[in-house]
């Protein structure tokens, strides 16, 4: 199967025609989504990546194939933006997670190393307000002992089922951990193989 990249957009009239089934990628600053992607797809230098929070400033959308669009959301969180320009990102992704059709699952990430924070609360709450399918995957797994990963992984599965959602995916893009189930997850809600 073949991944490319299709365009950034800063703005909605910038997004490609809304074709075929869309799964996006959300998460704190710095919390390794560009990592997942460039991991499931088995291309180190798709998505961009960057140990600087705040790398991704729009809307990034992927090929994969003709069956299916992947999109990289900037980052929520990231203190050191500007606020004129955090707003500016707040209103685009909002704007795509309601108006985008075609959405089909959110893969919310949180790093294993920290808990819940306020802003995955309100965008899993958001998601489940519009309807949309949630899939929380815990990265940087290879980060911590396999011990303190079982435990975040408890902790969060509990938080998590307090709010009506099923159990997080561990994922570390360094040993391609948790890939096969986050792509079987991906494929139970879209009905396309990656």
């Amino acid at each position: 199967m073949e991944f490319s990249f299709i365009k950034s957009a800063v703005k909605p009239s910038q997004f490609p025609p809304p074709d075929r089934p869309e799964i996006a990628f959300a998460g704190r600053s710095n919390v390794g989504k560009s990592s997942l992607i460039n991991t499931l797809v088995n291309s180190p230098k798709l998505a961009r990546t960057s140990s600087r929070p705040g790398r991704t400033r729009a809307i990034n959308f992927f090929n994969v194939g003709k069956t299916l669009c992947l999109t990289d959301l900037p980052g929520y969180g990231y203190a050191e933006a500007p606020l004129k320009l955090r707003r500016n990102w707040k209103v685009l992704i909002e704007t795509y997670l309601k108006e985008r059709h075609n959405l089909k699952a959110v893969v919310v990430i949180i790093d294993i190393r920290r808990t819940l924070g306020q802003g995955d609360l309100e965008l899993l709450r958001w998601l489940k307000t519009y309807e949309i399918d949630a899939i929380v995957v815990l990265t940087k797994a290879d980060k911590v002992s396999k011990g303190k990963a079982k435990h975040h992984q408890d902790v969060t599965a509990s938080q998590l089922m307090q709010e009506g959602f099923g159990q997080p995916i561990s994922f570390s893009a360094k040993t391609g951990q948790g890939k096969q189930e986050l792509c079987k997850a991906m494929h139970k809600v879209v009905g396309t193989d990656l």
